[in-house]
């Protein structure tokens, strides 16, 4: 009996990232998303298995989708030598300005998948592990400024500031999906200026730029 050449190829195993991928184009491709785990499989030359090995529902893939979001950003901010000599108020802006590239870069995905279903809170359920990883982030940011503070009467809420970083995001997310300057300029100003008022507020420095940040939102929904 004659031996198999080795010019057959081996089906390589795909990846958690590969599957992701496959996923995106999948649901823009077809502008919606999977009836089941043994279509999608088929139609992508995978089995079942080779996905439940990193998902158990596509439930579980989208919510995992935002938290590569968040991962990748970490890894691009922490990769440049400078963050780590930047202040909370300078890492928060640069967390947003990475956070909104890595979305801008994936618009078309996100856009369908925050719009899919009628009732926004639905949407929204895919967000539940982004917003642990977001408030711990801005948990840390908060945590490390207060360890420098002399007195615990200057100290600010960990759980306060996170929710309101959370909350920061929705808006920036709302005010993202529906900015129609080029190369989504207002979302920069947005960010700019809202991360300075959050911090201004948690400082309890004057007021001059929550004034300044209403008058930016009351142009901007008024143009």
């Amino acid at each position: 009996m004659a031996k198999a050449t080795g010019n057959s190829k081996v089906k390589k195993k795909p990846s958690e990232d590969k599957l992701i991928a496959i996923y995106m184009d999948y649901v823009l491709v077809n502008e919606s998303t999977p009836r089941s785990v043994y279509k999608f499989a088929k139609v992508n030359d995978i089995t079942e298995q080779e996905f439940y090995e990193y998902f158990g529902s596509f439930d579980g893939l989208r919510k995992k989708i935002w938290d590569k979001f968040f991962d990748n950003t970490l890894s691009v901010m922490e990769k440049s030598p400078d963050y780590y000599s930047f202040n909370n108020r300078e890492k928060l802006l640069t967390f947003f300005y990475t956070f909104f590239e890595i979305l801008t870069a994936n618009r078309s995905y996100v856009l369908y998948a925050l719009s899919e279903h009628k009732d926004r809170m639905k949407n929204l359920e895919q967000l539940k592990g982004l917003r642990r990883k977001m408030r711990s982030f801005a948990k840390e940011l908060i945590a490390d400024g207060n360890s420098e503070k002399s007195f615990k009467l200057f100290e600010q809420s960990e759980s306060i500031f996170s929710e309101g970083v959370w909350v920061q995001f929705l808006f920036l997310l709302k005010f993202w999906m529906e900015d129609n300057s080029p190369s989504f300029e207002s979302t920069d100003v947005a960010i700019e200026k809202s991360v300075h008022t959050v911090f201004d507020l948690f400082d309890n420095t004057p007021l001059e730029r929550v004034v300044d940040f209403g008058k930016f939102l009351w142009k901007e929904r008024m143009a």
